[in-house]
């Protein structure tokens, strides 16, 4: 099964380098300019429940039935949401985490460990649902941090998380080895990169 991820386009939080996470940003002016639809047209588009996946989805694949899954949302920043690397830079559980290289606990947030495996039993069950159903072609749309979570674990050729980090209305396309695999360990090979961007 081929399998596009797709990641939303620009908000006024990505210019301003914003930590956005679960706030529910819509696509900036500019950003919805920059996107352009999908040359090949599909029946539906998996996006998480926030505004910036539905608007990009609608732009892309405008004749497509969107659906709302739980679990792909971006991230939990908690209390870093909203704020930049400067306005945190006095914070010692931001410079905690930092020093982590991200992976450490966020207050009132979530950490790596916990969002990896929210985000790839979200993916890992949209897989083996449309594996079930015959279907040939999945398509996601959803968050930087979603797409590098899930490639991290399950992208062939392996790279670390954030190798993994596509720009705004990027993506990648993949072809699902599911067969003769467990249902929630599909093999993804890389068949190339995604732009959807002017």
């Amino acid at each position: 099964m081929k399998m596009w991820l797709i990641r939303h386009g620009e908000t006024d939080y990505n210019t301003e380098h914003r930590y956005q996470g679960q706030i529910d940003i819509p696509l900036s002016e500019a950003g919805r300019n920059k996107l352009c639809p999908s040359p090949e047209k599909v029946d539906r588009v998996y996006v998480s429940r926030l505004k910036r996946t539905g608007q990009t989805a609608e732009i892309l694949f405008p004749d497509a039935q969107q659906i709302v899954v739980p679990g792909l949302e971006e991230m939990d920043f908690g209390r870093f949401d909203g704020r930049t690397h400067q306005e945190l830079g006095s914070d010692p559980a931001y410079q905690k985490w930092i020093d982590s290289w991200c992976t450490a606990d966020i207050p009132g947030g979530e950490n790596r460990e916990q969002f990896t495996r929210r985000t790839v039993k979200a993916v890992t069950g949209l897989i083996r649902e449309n594996v079930q159903a015959g279907e040939k072609h999945l398509v996601i749309v959803a968050h930087g941090g979603t797409l590098m979570a899930f490639m991290e674990k399950f992208g062939n050729p392996k790279r670390e998380y954030y190798e993994w980090q596509p720009e705004n209305g990027d993506g990648w396309e993949l072809e699902v080895e599911t067969e003769g695999l467990p249902e929630d360990a599909p093999v993804c090979h890389v068949l190339g990169r995604l732009s959807f961007r002017i």
